[in-house]
């Protein structure tokens, strides 16, 4: 059971080495690593993780198969075994102050860090198709190496939304022969007409009406003329909104023409003492990936505690 920080109120703070933002794969992973340098660590976890509604989470050594939830269960009862904290809020508020970071959270508690760790991940808007969020994360995916194994060799069908679409289609073509590639109003070069063509994918020029169902389950892409075409999985891409709002109101640096956050060696911000993984930095990792990524930030937060530590023993010495 997560350690629940119910009794502060807005005048109590309570101090720790890190405050980590973000309670899922990525937050866990670096919660534990820091656990283990003996840090005291606050995990401030809205417990609203994206892969929430999928069944499984696949690619993940050891863990294939897993429930998501369940995977984050156990890791909260690792880091709770090395003394972490974790509380079930939301983190409204970051600010800077003479020794860290003071977080203030939706009930109204405090907490304050000389380490910030940003793990919030990101959003994905989905296209407005009548359907299609009802199915997301369980027949309507956006990654094949997550859900492709499990609908091989099915009807699939993949649905334009943006520069990337092509791209996606071709390797989702890697899963099923029977696949169907949705324009729905979006334009196709010659080029990519003719990659597609070549591999076998059927392109479908007509607008799409909405995702027809049987039993909760994806039947057929409904077309505006009412034609059906059976599929059994839609895989597309959305487009990615990084949860960046705490690292926006610090000033963390983002880069002009993609929007996203820039990080530095192991997900150092421009603001000193602020890191981020996962995918509020990079929108293309999975849990594994993402999970990696934050172990190694810890490791970089802990050496940077460990320099401000012997600062402070140089000058507590009189060195």
């Amino acid at each position: 059971m997560d350690t629940m920080v119910t009794t502060h109120d807005t005048d109590h703070r309570q101090d720790y080495d890190v405050v980590i933002v973000g309670g899922g794969a990525a937050g866990l992973s670096a919660a534990l690593m820091l656990g283990r340098a003996r840090r005291s660590v606050l995990v401030v976890d809205a417990r609203a993780p994206r892969n929430a509604k999928a069944g499984h989470m696949h690619g993940y050594l050891s863990r294939d198969g897993m429930p998501p939830l369940e995977l984050l269960e156990h890791g909260r009862d690792e880091v709770l075994s090395y003394g972490g904290v974790i509380v079930t809020d939301y983190a409204e508020k970051a600010e800077q102050t003479a020794d860290g970071f003071r977080v203030t959270l939706a009930s109204g508690c405090e907490a304050t860090g000389r380490q910030l760790l940003v793990t919030t991940g990101l959003t994905d808007v989905l296209p407005d198709v009548p359907g299609l969020a009802e199915l997301w994360a369980r027949d309507v995916h956006v990654c094949p190496y997550c859900h492709g194994w499990e609908v091989q060799d099915t009807p699939l069908a993949t649905l334009a939304t943006g520069p990337m679409s092509t791209h996606h289609t071709l390797l989702i073509r890697q899963w099923s022969a029977d696949l169907v590639y949705f324009l729905n109003g979006h334009p196709l070069e010659d080029a990519d007409r003719a990659k597609l063509t070549a591999r076998g994918v059927r392109i479908e020029e007509r607008p799409v009406q909405r995702l027809a169902t049987e039993d909760d389950h994806l039947t057929a892409i409904e077309l505006t003329d009412g034609t059906r075409i059976p599929r059994e999985a839609l895989f597309l891409v959305p487009r990615f909104e990084p949860n960046s709002t705490l690292l926006d109101a610090l000033g963390c640096e983002k880069d002009p023409e993609t929007g996203w956050l820039k990080t530095g060696p192991a997900g150092r911000t421009s603001v000193p003492g602020v890191w981020a993984a996962g995918n509020v930095a990079d929108p293309t990792t999975g849990v594994i990936a993402a999970a990696g990524a934050a172990t190694a930030t810890a490791a970089q937060i802990n050496a940077a505690l460990v320099e401000a530590d012997v600062v402070a023993a140089l000058a507590a010495a009189g060195g």
